[in-house]
C-alpha cells in the first residue's frame, strides 16, 4: 500500500502561516504525494511531538517557526551548514542511513533574506541595521555577513537580550554594535538596509517616528512581519521614497529551498513551481 509523505510547519501561534499555500502550490504543480500542513506545537511540547514523529515513519521535512528555531536543536541527530554555527534551525529533514532515520536541521532563512534583498536592489556590503535580537536576527546577521558586510547595529527592546545576534556575530566574523530599540529611528533612516525581524505592531512606534520627523531614506527594509500587510513600519518607509520588502519575499526564497530539500531535487527547481508559489500568495512572478 502507497504510504503518502509528510511535511508540516511548526510554531506557536501558527494560524496565519503563509507556509501552507507555498509548500501545496509547489506540491501540486511537482505531482508530488508530499501532504503539508501547519501544526500548532510550543516549546513545552515540541518534545513529546518530536517522539510522535519519531513513531511515524512517511515524515519527509518539517518546517520550523517561531518560537521553535532554538529549541529544535536539541530533538535533532546532527545540525550542518550555517545553522550550526547559529545554532538556529527552520529545516528538518529526515535522512535514511544505515542506523535508521535521522533527523537533520538546516537553516534556509538565511538565503531567503539574502535572496529577498538581492531582489530588491539593495546594495552589496550595506550600511545595515537589525531591529529585534531572536533567532530570525541572527539568521539576519549572517546574511549580511554573506551580502559582504563587515559590521552591522542591532536595536533591541532590552539590550540584555542580545544573545543571538551577538552569538552569530561571532560565528560569521561580523563587528556587531548593539543599542536601544528606542534609538533605531535615526540609524534606520541612514541605513541603505534594515532588517526587521520584530512580531507583528512591535515596530508601529518607529513607522511613527519616521512620519513625524519627516525623515526618508533610499534604502531597502526588509519587514519579516507579513501579517497584517503592510505593516506602519513599512506604511513609512515606503513614503519616506524607500523600497519594502514584504516578509511574504523572504518566505518564498526559503520556502523555494525547502522544498527542494524535502522533494531532494536540489537545485533541480522548475521555474513553473517558482511561479506557482508567488500565485499562492500574491507576489508577483519572477526569474530566480
Amino acid at each position: 500500500m502507497h504510504v503518502i509523505r509528510q511535511a508540516a510547519v511548526l510554531g506557536h501561534p501558527i494560524s496565519h502561516s503563509r507556509s501552507p499555500a507555498l509548500h501545496r502550490a509547489a506540491y501540486a504543480q511537482l505531482g508530488s504525494d508530499i501532504t503539508y500542513r501547519a501544526i500548532d506545537v510550543d516549546r513545552e511540547n515540541l518534545w513529546s511531538f518530536m517522539q510522535q514523529v519519531g513513531l511515524e515513519p512517511n515524515w519527509v521535512g518539517l518546517s520550523v517557526t517561531m518560537p521553535l528555531k532554538i529549541a529544535m536543536v536539541a530533538e535533532l541527530d546532527e545540525v550542518i551548514g550555517v545553522a550550526a554555527d547559529l545554532g538556529v534551525v527552520n529545516t528538518v529533514t529526515f535522512e535514511a542511513g544505515p542506523q535508521g532515520i535521522r533527523r537533520v536541521g538546516s537553516n534556509t532563512d538565511v538565503r531567503g533574506i539574502v535572496r529577498a534583498l538581492e531582489y530588491a536592489g539593495a546594495p552589496a556590503a550595506p550600511d545595515a541595521v537589525i531591529l529585534g535580537g531572536g533567532a530570525t536576527a541572527a539568521a539576519a546577521v549572517a546574511a549580511l555577513r554573506e551580502l559582504g558586510c563587515d559590521s552591522a547595529a542591532v536595536y533591541l527592546r532590552d539590550v540584555a537580550r542580545a544573545t543571538e545576534p551577538l552569538k552569530a556575530a561571532a560565528a560569521v566574523g561580523l563587528s556587531l554594535s548593539v543599542h536601544p530599540l528606542s534609538k533605531a529611528a535615526m540609524a534606520m533612516s541612514n541605513a541603505s538596509v534594515v532588517i526587521s525581524t520584530l512580531p507583528a505592531g512591535a515596530a508601529d512606534f518607529l513607522g511613527e517616528d519616521l512620519s513625524r520627523a519627516g525623515s526618508g531614506s533610499p534604502g531597502v527594509l526588509l519587514d519579516v512581519a507579513y501579517d497584517p500587510w503592510p505593516s506602519t513600519l513599512a506604511q513609512a518607509w515606503s513614503a519616506g521614497g524607500g523600497t519594502v520588502v514584504p516578509g511574504l519575499e523572504m518566505l518564498l526564497y526559503q520556502a523555494v529551498e525547502q522544498v527542494a530539500a524535502f522533494t531532494r531535487l536540489g537545485e533541480c527547481m522548475d521555474t513553473a513551481v517558482i511561479d506557482v508559489m508567488c500565485d499562492s500568495v500574491g507576489l508577483p512572478r519572477r526569474v530566480l
